[in-house]
């Protein structure tokens, strides 16, 4: 399976995206985003497309030539039927290209905290298997209102919509279950203007020294990136 993956700053990269990727022998490019002459490639040269996190907003068009680029990048892989998993800013561009419409969050979600999943999340194909809850790294300050098309799959206290599913080949996820420690680190490192206090911020030693939620979340992705790949396995077969 090919992948491909659009990165919007240096410190948000796949992470254990890349991990699973080396072990099951897929091959995965990685677009960055924010460096001069990129290029993107064109849709049949990829079967599935993961668009990172990032700090900016779907909104930061007039300050970010590329941003509106991406979004029509966005819309025609859907359009087309690729394979499509968004994290964080990623599932926000996704939820705008499906008819969504994104704001600002009551609070910003910064550390690990609890998720748990909705009514809808036992249909689908890829959260079935799930723990009806378990707790990801978030950190993000913005949401999205979504189309009827799209399941809401996850909410938290802080955020009503942590997951979703579109057209049973689409997956947004508000939190990230691809960080380690180090990606953490380097987060905190990077973002600290954002990290003000509030009803669900975190300090960084909360946030640090977590290797059982690290491990948690590394292997429902994995559960995750699994039946993704069994729904292109299937396509490919039909």
């Amino acid at each position: 399976m090919q992948i491909h993956c659009l990165q919007h700053v240096p410190f948000e990269s796949p992470e254990h995206i890349a991990v699973w990727a080396r072990h099951k022998g897929h091959q995965l490019k990685t677009t960055l985003m924010y460096e001069e002459d990129q290029s993107l490639p064109e849709h049949d040269e990829y079967d599935m497309l993961v668009v990172l996190g990032g700090p900016m907003g779907v909104y930061d068009e007039e300050n970010i030539p590329w941003l509106g680029l991406e979004k029509q990048y966005i819309n025609q892989a859907i359009q087309t039927g690729k394979l499509v998993l968004g994290i964080c800013l990623g599932a926000q561009l996704i939820a705008e290209q499906i008819g969504g419409v994104v704001e600002k969050n009551p609070w910003r979600e910064i550390g690990w905290f609890p998720v748990e999943l909705t009514d809808a999340a036992q249909y689908s194909v890829f959260f079935q298997t799930f723990p009806q809850q378990f707790t990801p790294f978030h950190w993000h300050g913005d949401t999205f209102r979504l189309p009827a098309e799209a399941k809401t799959l996850a909410f938290s206290a802080g955020c009503g919509n942590q997951a979703f599913e579109y057209n049973g080949h689409v997956v947004g996820l508000q939190f990230h279950l691809e960080s380690n420690e180090d990606s953490i680190r380097t987060i905190i490192e990077h973002s600290e203007d954002e990290m003000e206090q509030g009803k669900y911020v975190q300090t960084p030693a909360e946030m640090l020294g977590q290797p059982n939620l690290v491990d948690q979340s590394n292997e429902l992705l994995y559960t995750l990136l699994g039946l993704m790949e069994e729904k292109f396995q299937s396509a490919a077969e039909q």
